[in-house]
Protein backbone atom coordinates (compact mmCIF):
# COMPACT_ATOMS: atom_id res chain seq x y z
CA UNK A 1 0.00 0.00 0.00
CA UNK A 2 1.33 3.43 -0.48
CA UNK A 3 2.21 5.55 2.36
CA UNK A 4 2.61 8.96 1.91
CA UNK A 5 4.80 11.28 4.82
CA UNK A 6 5.83 15.29 4.96
CA UNK A 7 8.42 16.68 2.65
CA UNK A 8 11.00 17.40 4.82
CA UNK A 9 14.90 17.92 4.78
CA UNK A 10 15.18 14.44 5.51
CA UNK A 11 13.30 13.14 2.50
CA UNK A 12 15.66 15.26 0.25
CA UNK A 13 16.97 12.72 -1.85
CA UNK A 14 13.46 10.80 -2.12
CA UNK A 15 12.12 14.15 -3.48
CA UNK A 16 15.09 14.51 -5.94
CA UNK A 17 14.40 10.68 -7.07
CA UNK A 18 10.78 12.24 -8.32
CA UNK A 19 11.56 14.91 -10.17
CA UNK A 20 13.96 13.31 -11.98
CA UNK A 21 17.05 14.93 -14.03
CA UNK A 22 14.35 15.45 -17.44
CA UNK A 23 11.12 16.92 -17.93
CA UNK A 24 9.08 20.40 -16.47
CA UNK A 25 9.69 19.07 -12.92
CA UNK A 26 12.78 18.81 -13.66
CA UNK A 27 13.23 22.84 -14.11
CA UNK A 28 11.06 23.90 -12.23
CA UNK A 29 11.26 22.61 -9.06
CA UNK A 30 7.69 23.61 -8.46
CA UNK A 31 8.72 27.02 -7.74
CA UNK A 32 6.49 28.65 -10.33
CA UNK A 33 3.95 29.98 -8.29
CA UNK A 34 6.90 30.93 -5.44
CA UNK A 35 7.33 33.84 -8.05
CA UNK A 36 6.11 36.15 -10.03
CA UNK A 37 6.83 35.62 -13.55
CA UNK A 38 9.74 37.58 -14.04
CA UNK A 39 11.43 36.20 -11.01
CA UNK A 40 10.38 33.03 -12.08
CA UNK A 41 12.37 33.64 -15.04
CA UNK A 42 15.12 35.47 -13.16
CA UNK A 43 16.04 32.44 -11.75
CA UNK A 44 18.14 29.19 -12.50
CA UNK A 45 17.03 25.49 -12.10
CA UNK A 46 19.82 24.87 -9.89
CA UNK A 47 18.65 28.17 -8.20
CA UNK A 48 15.30 26.45 -7.90
CA UNK A 49 16.37 22.94 -7.19
CA UNK A 50 18.09 25.04 -4.34
CA UNK A 51 14.96 27.02 -3.51
CA UNK A 52 13.19 23.71 -2.82
CA UNK A 53 15.93 22.30 -1.06
CA UNK A 54 15.57 25.23 1.73
CA UNK A 55 12.33 25.03 1.94
CA UNK A 56 12.10 21.33 2.71
CA UNK A 57 14.15 22.72 5.96
CA UNK A 58 11.16 25.10 7.31
CA UNK A 59 8.12 24.67 8.85
CA UNK A 60 5.08 23.94 7.65
CA UNK A 61 6.86 21.27 5.01
CA UNK A 62 5.80 23.02 1.37
CA UNK A 63 4.01 19.29 0.48
CA UNK A 64 3.81 15.27 0.46
CA UNK A 65 5.45 12.40 -1.14
CA UNK A 66 4.08 9.30 -1.55
CA UNK A 67 6.05 5.92 -1.51
CA UNK A 68 5.04 2.91 -3.56
CA UNK A 69 4.56 -0.11 -2.16
CA UNK A 70 8.20 -1.18 -2.31
CA UNK A 71 9.18 1.97 -0.54
CA UNK A 72 10.35 3.76 -3.30
CA UNK A 73 9.41 7.49 -4.19
CA UNK A 74 7.00 7.60 -6.33
CA UNK A 75 5.54 11.23 -6.32
CA UNK A 76 4.92 14.71 -5.05
CA UNK A 77 2.08 17.37 -4.15
CA UNK A 78 2.66 20.76 -3.55
CA UNK A 79 0.77 22.34 -0.85
CA UNK A 80 1.43 25.85 1.54
CA UNK A 81 -0.53 28.83 2.67
CA UNK A 82 -2.08 30.39 -0.48
CA UNK A 83 -0.10 33.67 0.50
CA UNK A 84 3.21 31.48 0.19
CA UNK A 85 2.40 31.22 -3.74
CA UNK A 86 2.85 35.01 -4.94
CA UNK A 87 2.09 33.97 -8.67
CA UNK A 88 -1.39 32.96 -7.43
CA UNK A 89 -2.44 36.64 -7.15
CA UNK A 90 -2.03 37.31 -10.82
CA UNK A 91 -2.76 33.90 -12.12
CA UNK A 92 -6.06 33.67 -14.07
CA UNK A 93 -7.60 30.53 -12.72
CA UNK A 94 -6.85 31.53 -9.09
CA UNK A 95 -7.85 35.12 -10.02
CA UNK A 96 -11.54 33.54 -9.64
CA UNK A 97 -11.20 33.36 -5.82
CA UNK A 98 -9.59 35.48 -3.17
CA UNK A 99 -7.29 34.68 -0.19
CA UNK A 100 -8.51 34.71 3.03
CA UNK A 101 -7.17 33.47 6.87
CA UNK A 102 -6.69 29.87 6.69
CA UNK A 103 -6.47 29.63 3.08
CA UNK A 104 -4.20 26.95 1.76
CA UNK A 105 -3.45 25.91 -1.99
CA UNK A 106 -2.54 22.79 -3.65
CA UNK A 107 -0.61 23.80 -7.02
CA UNK A 108 1.25 20.68 -8.46
CA UNK A 109 1.57 17.28 -8.60
CA UNK A 110 4.28 15.01 -9.51
CA UNK A 111 3.96 11.14 -10.44
CA UNK A 112 7.01 9.61 -11.59
CA UNK A 113 6.64 8.13 -14.78
CA UNK A 114 5.88 4.71 -14.67
CA UNK A 115 3.99 5.09 -11.48
CA UNK A 116 0.87 7.12 -13.20
CA UNK A 117 -2.67 6.04 -13.89
CA UNK A 118 -2.10 4.22 -10.52
CA UNK A 119 -4.14 6.31 -7.89
CA UNK A 120 -1.41 8.25 -6.31
CA UNK A 121 -2.54 11.52 -7.21
CA UNK A 122 -5.67 10.88 -4.95
CA UNK A 123 -2.97 9.54 -1.99
CA UNK A 124 -1.07 12.67 -2.51
CA UNK A 125 -4.02 14.95 -2.37
CA UNK A 126 -5.28 13.25 0.75
CA UNK A 127 -1.95 13.40 2.52
CA UNK A 128 -1.56 17.27 1.21
CA UNK A 129 -5.42 17.84 2.93
CA UNK A 130 -4.09 16.06 6.06
CA UNK A 131 -0.20 18.09 5.93
CA UNK A 132 -3.07 21.69 5.74
CA UNK A 133 -4.95 20.30 8.32
CA UNK A 134 -2.88 19.59 11.01
CA UNK A 135 -0.93 22.87 10.27
CA UNK A 136 -4.46 24.76 10.85
CA UNK A 137 -5.71 25.58 7.46
CA UNK A 138 -9.59 26.09 7.46
CA UNK A 139 -10.10 25.58 3.38
CA UNK A 140 -7.92 24.08 0.91
CA UNK A 141 -7.92 25.36 -2.61
CA UNK A 142 -6.95 23.69 -5.73
CA UNK A 143 -6.58 24.48 -9.72
CA UNK A 144 -7.71 21.01 -11.23
CA UNK A 145 -8.11 20.47 -15.30
CA UNK A 146 -11.52 19.02 -16.33
CA UNK A 147 -10.14 15.86 -18.21
CA UNK A 148 -13.74 15.42 -18.86
CA UNK A 149 -14.00 18.92 -21.28
CA UNK A 150 -10.33 18.31 -22.80
CA UNK A 151 -7.85 16.14 -22.75
CA UNK A 152 -4.25 16.74 -21.61
CA UNK A 153 -0.63 15.25 -21.68
CA UNK A 154 1.10 14.10 -18.84
CA UNK A 155 2.91 17.44 -17.94
CA UNK A 156 -0.66 19.54 -18.53
CA UNK A 157 -1.86 17.80 -15.35
CA UNK A 158 0.50 19.10 -12.63
CA UNK A 159 -2.85 20.88 -11.33
CA UNK A 160 -3.73 17.36 -10.77
CA UNK A 161 -7.73 16.41 -12.51
CA UNK A 162 -10.53 17.47 -11.28
CA UNK A 163 -12.46 14.11 -10.78
CA UNK A 164 -9.45 13.31 -8.04
CA UNK A 165 -10.00 16.49 -6.21
CA UNK A 166 -14.32 15.59 -6.54
CA UNK A 167 -13.74 11.96 -5.24
CA UNK A 168 -12.45 13.55 -2.11
CA UNK A 169 -15.01 16.03 -1.50
CA UNK A 170 -13.45 19.15 -2.74
CA UNK A 171 -16.63 21.22 -4.66
CA UNK A 172 -16.19 24.02 -7.48
CA UNK A 173 -16.37 27.50 -6.39
CA UNK A 174 -15.54 28.69 -9.71
CA UNK A 175 -14.56 28.45 -13.48
CA UNK A 176 -12.44 30.86 -15.61
CA UNK A 177 -12.82 28.38 -18.57
CA UNK A 178 -14.11 25.59 -19.71
CA UNK A 179 -11.44 23.16 -18.59
CA UNK A 180 -10.34 24.66 -15.28
CA UNK A 181 -12.16 24.93 -12.22
CA UNK A 182 -11.16 26.92 -8.72
CA UNK A 183 -12.20 23.84 -6.30
CA UNK A 184 -12.30 24.17 -2.33
CA UNK A 185 -12.21 21.80 0.68
CA UNK A 186 -13.86 23.18 4.28
CA UNK A 187 -11.86 21.66 6.87
CA UNK A 188 -14.15 21.16 10.03
CA UNK A 189 -12.20 21.36 13.33
CA UNK A 190 -11.51 18.15 15.31
CA UNK A 191 -11.63 16.19 12.02
CA UNK A 192 -8.35 13.74 11.08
Amino acid sequence: MPTVVDATAERWDDLAAVFGSRGDASRCWCQWFRHQRPGFYATTSEQRRADLQQQLAAEPPPGVLVHDDDGAPAGWCAIAPRAAYPRLSSYPVAAASADEDGLWAVTCFVVRVGKRRQGLAEVLLDGAVDLARRHGARTVEGYPLDTSVRTASAAELFHGPLSVFLRLGFTEVARTSKARPVVRLALEEGQR
